[in-house]
């Protein structure tokens, strides 16, 4: 089957695009089969679908978790090569793309608003992570995903390759924190895994997420080519994932991870 711009057009509305819209896309090009363009035909796509005023954006994620290969202070923006797949690459590579300038939690971008979504990743309040706090902090592609409600994508992959489920973990981790005396805050963050060290880290299921999100009738699947697309809006993903995982954390993180929370909790509680 090929595939063209058109097409991908036309997905891409019958997914809940928008004009205006910020279109957020995890994928696998080799699952839509052949595109007539390649990924300028996928980005021209999405941006007809968005038009007029719209953004499409893939993650652009650079450091692999393997510090004897890559060490963040050797990303450089303009040249770092991401590694998440054939579109990321693609976009880093078109002249009209923007990316933001984050070791490990990069994002490009294309369109009308690309230069706003990337611009000043790691400023504004910041969320502990385990590779580094700027990665999703208040002012970051992923803050903004959620702040304009992104149409958030997935071409051919399921929700384990969700990047902001890591913005949503560092948020809850940040309410716990924010629930402690100034006193006990350091002593329990400096338990968590931070600058790429190791520690404890917040982490749950995306998978089993995307299932719970897809029975709250949350995600739109189509057609593109030999392949699925899935959308959701990013504001609903985030919130309605919170809601889940403050109510039901000890079902969906590592033992050590909960009792930690339930110390935090405790430590809360006798101030």
């Amino acid at each position: 089957m090929s595939v063209s711009k058109k097409d991908i057009a036309e997905a891409f509305r019958a997914a809940g695009c928008v004009p205006g819209d910020t279109v957020m896309i995890h994928s696998s090009m080799k699952s839509i089969g052949h595109v007539d363009g390649n990924g300028t035909a996928v980005f021209d796509g999405v941006l007809d679908a968005a038009s007029p005023g719209g953004t499409v954006a893939t993650p652009s994620l650079w450091y692999n978790g393997k510090p004897a290969e890559r060490r963040k202070e050797d990303f450089d923006v303009n040249s770092s090569p991401a590694y998440v797949g054939y579109l990321p690459e693609a976009m880093r590579l078109d002249p009209r793309s923007y990316r933001s300038n984050h070791f490990s939690h990069a994002v490009c971008a294309i369109g009308a608003r690309a230069k706003e979504l990337t611009q000043d990743h790691g400023n504004g309040k910041l969320f502990p992570c385990p590779w580094d706090d700027r990665a999703f902090a208040e002012v970051s592609p992923w803050s903004k995903f959620y702040q304009w409600d992104a149409l958030y994508c997935f071409i051919g992959v399921d929700m384990d390759t969700c990047t902001i489920k890591h913005y949503i973990e560092s948020r809850i981790v940040d309410e716990l924190l924010q629930t402690l005396p100034p006193e006990r805050y350091n002593d329990f963050r400096m338990q968590l895994e931070h600058d790429c060290g190791g520690g404890l880290r917040m982490s749950y299921n995306g998978v089993k997420m995307r299932e719970r999100l897809e029975e709250l009738g949350l995600i739109r699947k189509v057609s593109l080519g030999n392949t699925t697309l899935m959308a959701l809006r990013t504001r609903a993903l985030v919130d309605i994932s919170m809601d889940i995982l403050r109510r039901e954390l000890k079902d969906w993180c590592l033992t050590a991870f909960y009792d930690w929370s339930c110390q935090v909790r405790e430590a809360a509680q006798k101030n």
